[in-house]
């Protein structure tokens, strides 16, 4: 091991005798008592120096045997240190392309703070370039959720829609006015390429065993018809069910963001479930849900403005990402909200529906959620 501080956070003494690591509430550590000399090895821990070597230097500064290994263990315990050589084969892989490492720097330091084991965020970063997911819709919300995950290192990102790239369509970071009357689906494949860090690995590197195409991780539903995600038709859904295949809703509707739930088949609350609930509490759900879906509206301008478009396109890719890297975000079994002008966000709960042949509402509260998202082996192929 070469251990190093994690560069993203930012240290400082608090006094005397006690160093804090971090400046956020939700990531900051104190760690002491340490004395002057203890406290100066901290210096050394940048990633150049095995264990051998810090014990050496702790000698030189008169600390009895054992105090590197000491500190180090205090460190790697509060979850402060990294080791830039971990991550396994795949994340050596990535560090043999600087230019896509250099890109994905932001990343890796925001995946090091969260994620406290040493290497834990080189190997997550290097799993997302095996994983395959796709986006239904390239209007504002789903090219900007397309761009953002292939920008994260996510290697197979696939955007599905049909059609010819409008002006209402353009948006800062997704399509583009040189992409009006291009299609849809080839506009946002362009984009998706040019947001990437590297080229996405080729097929043999990332196929299943046997040679098939790899599985695909996460569908992101991002209609360009914002009503898809605030009230989602269950139809389509039943093959990603029956497939096990979880699925994320985004988008934007009459000026109102949401995002969720996250659908883990048999474990999280599902479109069905979030439909039949609201029927039952409004009889008149199902008669106005007829009229929405009718197909019969007259042709009207998506209330779908480009700040809005663009805060909800981001928090739908800070979801999609944390699920893929292993852990259950807040939109599982709940929707979060925000509308025009106080641009307050809300959770709303969806629980799993007794009725419902998803069969969420048969697990146990007390799950163990860690086996929800792909595991890091997996995606790593």
């Amino acid at each position: 091991m070469h251990p190093m501080m994690k560069p993203a956070l930012r240290r400082a003494w608090r006094d005397r005798q006690s160093v804090q690591v971090g400046v956020t509430r939700a990531h900051a550590v104190t760690v002491g008592p340490l004395d002057t000399a203890t406290g100066s090895l901290i210096d050394l821990l940048d990633g150049t120096r095995g264990l051998d070597l810090l014990r050496a230097e702790a000698r030189t500064r008169g600390l009895p045997d054992g105090r590197a290994d000491a500190l180090v263990g205090r460190l790697a315990a509060a979850g402060l240190l990294d080791d830039p050589k971990a991550g396994g084969p795949a994340a050596d892989s990535l560090r043999r392309r600087p230019d896509a490492v250099d890109r994905l720097r932001p990343d890796l330091a925001s995946l090091s703070v969260v994620h406290p084991e040493p290497g834990g965020a080189m190997r997550r970063l290097a799993a997302r370039r095996a994983i395959r997911i796709q986006v239904r819709g390239a209007g504002r919300v789903g090219a900007l959720i397309a761009a953002t995950l292939s920008a994260a290192g996510v290697g197979r990102v696939e955007v599905l829609d049909g059609g010819f790239t409008e002006p209402a369509d353009v948006v800062p970071g997704g399509l583009t006015a040189e992409d009006i009357g291009q299609r849809r689906d080839a506009a946002a494949r362009r984009l998706v390429r040019r947001s990437a860090p590297d080229r996405a690995p080729r097929r043999a590197e990332v196929a299943e065993p046997g040679g098939g195409e790899p599985a695909l991780c996460l569908v992101v539903v991002a209609p360009r018809d914002g009503l898809g995600a605030y009230a989602p038709d269950p139809l389509p859904a039943e093959d990603w069910i029956a497939a096990g295949i979880p699925h994320l809703y985004a988008g934007v509707v009459e000026a109102t963001g949401v995002v969720g739930p996250l659908v883990v088949p048999g474990s999280t609350a599902c479109a069905t479930c979030l439909e039949r609930d609201r029927t039952e509490r409004d009889p008149a759900r199902s008669i106005l849900l007829a009229q929405w879906r009718s197909g019969r509206r007259r042709a009207m301008p998506s209330a779908c403005d480009a700040a809005l478009a663009t805060v909800v396109a981001g928090l739908a890719a800070c979801h999609a990402l944390s699920f893929l890297d292993g852990d259950l975000p807040a939109s599982a079994d709940a929707r979060w909200e925000v509308s025009l002008p106080s641009v307050r966000w809300r959770s709303e709960r969806i629980a799993p529906h007794a009725d419902c042949p998803c069969g969420a509402a048969g697990r146990t509260e007390s799950r163990d959620t860690s086996g929800i998202g792909p595991t890091h082996e997996t995606m790593a192929g």
